[in-house]
Formats: structure tokens, C-alpha cells, sequence
């Protein structure tokens, strides 16, 4: 065993060490009588802050400034104006302008075709044009006879307004009234009650102004969607050559 003891390198230091250990440590005279005083724990250090310039809402809060899951300061996404007003009965003065013209016949003379050409366009499905000219004819008729004014289809046609607003995200009646007067009351921010209001202000347009209306959605939809019938793939018609004669 004092062999295998002194052929280790690593023993007597070992045993230095443990002797080490053993010993007690004499106080030194300098610091006899005095407690060593704790260390202080250092304080990390902040990073210095970067002064950002902060824009500032028109209700004094800072940009960015979070209000529950809303952030105050971000732009709102206000809803597109419609192409023509509702009383533009000629509409606009550009490539649209025939048709527009055309729109303003049918809505005053044949508003049935009017309506089921706007189903036609909207619903993106051809051949369903009979399927909305012909109820809207049978109530025309029915508000004619009966009442002498068209008061029962603007109950079926109404529901095509807003589906059109709701597609293409456009400002409704009651919306259009309240900017212009400056009025944003609590139910322009809250969704489902602006629709409610919304869904009332397409009810009430088609029955005082019906044919108005009718025009204003025909001009909107002719620029925003093109006809389904147009959408057929072209029929290429090989035409034979002509006779020829053999020249001399």
C-alpha cells in the first residue's frame, strides 16, 4: 500500500489539502475586533431608455396606448363610398356613362328587369336572372293593383342593398348621415347594432326610393362586377379558305 501511495502524484496533495482544512485560522491582528462588513449585492444595470417620439390621438392618449384588447391610435377602417350617389339617376361622366343611361330607363320603366339583371350580377350565376325578375313582376303587379304605388317589392328587394354594402364593405345611409353631422354615437362602433341600423336605413331607401335606389346599386355593380354571361371561354369558328384558282 506505500508503495501504490507514494506511485500516486496526486496524494500528497491531497493530504496537503487535508491538512490545510484541519488547521484553524488565526484571526490577523489588524482585523482582531472588527466584523467585516457584508458585501453589497450589485445592482444590475438599466439600460438607458431611447426616447421615442410618440404621436398623440385627438383625445390626448399617446399612440400605441392599449385600452383593454383595443389599441388607441390605430387607424379604423372606414367603410368606401359608394361609386354614385343615390340620386345621380345619369350617373358619372366616364366610361360608364351609356350604361348608366340604360340603368336610368330600365329603373324607371322596367324596374323588374332592373332588379333581376342586379341578382344576376351579385349572385354570380347565370340563368338566375328569371328566377328574381319574376317574383319581383308578380309583386309589382300585386302593389299596383291594390295599392296603386309598388309598395310590396321593395319587401323583396331590399335584402340585395345590403349584400351588396356587406361585399363590397360600403357605407350605409344612416353611417353617411351621422358623419356628415358630425354625430358618432355608440352604435357606429358597435358592429352588430350599426348593422341592425344599417339593415333598417336599405329597408326604408327601397320604399320611399325605390327606383333610387334600384339605379344606384345597377351603377355600382356594373363597375365592381362584370356580368356572369360574360365569363363563357370564346368559341373559336374556323372559317374555310376561300376558292383559288390556279394561276397560268
Amino acid at each position: 500500500m506505500a508503495n501504490v501511495e507514494e506511485s500516486s502524484p496526486f496524494l500528497p496533495s491531497q493530504k496537503s489539502d487535508s491538512n490545510n482544512e484541519m488547521k484553524p485560522t488565526k484571526p490577523s491582528s489588524s482585523n482582531s475586533g472588527k466584523i467585516p462588513a457584508p458585501s453589497a449585492a450589485a445592482e444590475p444595470v438599466k439600460p438607458a431608455s431611447s426616447a421615442v417620439s410618440m404621436g398623440w390621438t385627438a383625445e390626448g392618449l399617446p399612440m400605441g396606448h392599449s385600452v383593454g384588447t383595443a389599441v388607441v391610435g390605430e387607424p379604423i377602417m372606414r367603410r368606401a363610398q359608394w361609386e354614385s350617389s343615390l340620386c345621380s339617376c345619369f350617373g358619372k361622366n366616364d366610361e360608364f356613362a351609356s350604361s348608366d343611361f340604360e340603368v336610368c330607363l330600365l329603373g324607371t320603366l322596367a324596374p323588374c328587369v332592373l332588379y333581376g339583371s342586379n341578382a344576376e350580377r351579385i349572385g354570380s350565376s347565370p340563368g338566375s336572372f328569371t328566377n328574381h325578375c319574376l317574383p319581383y313582376t308578380g309583386l309589382f303587379l300585386i302593389g299596383q293593383s291594390f295599392f296603386g304605388w309598388n309598395c310590396m317589392a321593395p319587401w323583396f328587394s331590399y335584402p340585395n342593398r345590403t349584400a351588396i354594402r356587406q361585399r363590397f364593405n360600403l357605407e350605409g345611409n344612416c353611417e353617411a348621415v351621422t358623419s356628415s353631422c358630425g354625430c358618432h354615437g355608440g352604435f357606429v362602433e358597435d358592429e352588430e347594432r350599426r348593422e341592425h341600423c344599417e339593415s333598417t336605413c336599405d329597408f326604408l331607401t327601397h320604399i320611399f326610393c325605390h327606383p333610387c335606389a334600384l339605379c344606384q346599386e345597377g351603377r355600382e355593380l356594373r363597375r365592381r362586377l362584370p356580368h356572369p354571361g360574360f365569363n363563357a371561354k370564346p368559341v373559336r369558328f374556323m372559317m374555310p379558305p376561300g376558292d383559288q384558282t390556279m394561276g397560268r
